[in-house]
């Protein structure tokens, strides 16, 4: 099988259905609850994740996956006979240990070519990137037109999320105990956003309802798009908020709905929303 391989790391939250379709080979990472290390999407799903979040005492942790699990991921594709990989990491601002594990797998390989691009991005936003560059290896793109599309389409690619509770961050270390119960009592709703490969709040909505509409119409101020994808983490408002996104113009199909994952979940949350926009070029 010639042409380019596509890997990536399950950061990216494509589902399998999406991957296989796309002939997107996806690396673990791993998520450590207490004493129990879980290997994501092997040993737990989303929902297997999400259930374990509610009932566990203490929060989550992930690791990057080893060297060995991209290098087995890069021989694999020589093996079936693939021109080269391109791998599209997780961005290295949020998981340097991702990145630098595809790295050093890269440099094992003295003879075969196998590229390692940051998309500075995460959960779908790097998940769109992943499909445009399948797209053009599918279409007979060679390596370096790929890694050119890659950074073009991540150069387009919004994400933003509405976070479910202050507390999950409060309890992750992210923001203090005072300022989480002060904005509890304010029914604050931060929206955050992945500018240049690091998380940031984006802005503090005073409510629910107005956290989605705002990010709603943020996304529709950016319309047309030429995909847009949507992550569940546990909402129970999710399609509350697909109907804000109805009629927004997506030149390149249907808004993608998937699971927000255990990587990105870890650090957000239960009820988070994610949409992810890739501006038309």
């Amino acid at each position: 099988m010639a042409g380019i391989r596509i890997v990536t790391d399950s950061a990216c939250d494509l589902t399998d259905a999406l991957a296989q379709q796309h002939g997107i080979v996806i690396v673990p990472l791993s998520i450590r609850f207490g004493d129990e290390v879980l290997v994501d999407r092997r040993d737990l799903d989303a929902a297997e994740f999400w259930r374990r979040c509610a009932a566990s005492p203490t929060l989550p942790e992930t690791s990057a996956p080893p060297p060995g699990a991209f290098q087995e991921a890069y021989q694999t594709a020589r093996d079936e006979g693939c021109d080269a990989v391109v791998c599209l990491t997780i961005s290295a601002d949020l998981s340097s240990g991702t990145h630098q594990s595809a790295q050093t797998a890269a440099q094992t390989f003295s003879d075969y070519d196998v590229r390692v691009v940051d998309t500075r991005s995460v959960t779908m936003g790097q998940g769109l990137v992943c499909l445009a560059a399948a797209e053009a290896a599918a279409a007979g793109a060679g390596a370096d037109e790929i890694v050119a599309l890659a950074g073009d389409v991540a150069r387009r690619t919004r994400v933003y999320g509405a976070i479910g509770s202050l507390e999950h961050l409060q309890r992750g270390g992210r923001i203090g105990a005072a300022r989480a119960m002060l904005g509890s009592m304010l029914s604050i709703k931060p929206v955050i956003q992945v500018t240049d490969g690091v998380v940031a709040e984006e802005s503090k909505q005073r409510t629910r309802s107005r956290s989605l509409e705002y990010l709603a119409n943020k996304i529709r101020d950016q319309a047309p798009l030429e995909r847009l994808a949507v992550c569940d983490g546990a909402s129970p408002d999710l399609d509350t908020f697909l109907e804000l996104l109805a009629g927004i113009e997506v030149t390149g199909g249907d808004v993608v709905v998937v699971d927000l994952g255990a990587v990105v979940g870890t650090h957000a949350g239960p009820g988070t929303v994610g949409v992810c926009a890739q501006l038309r070029s």
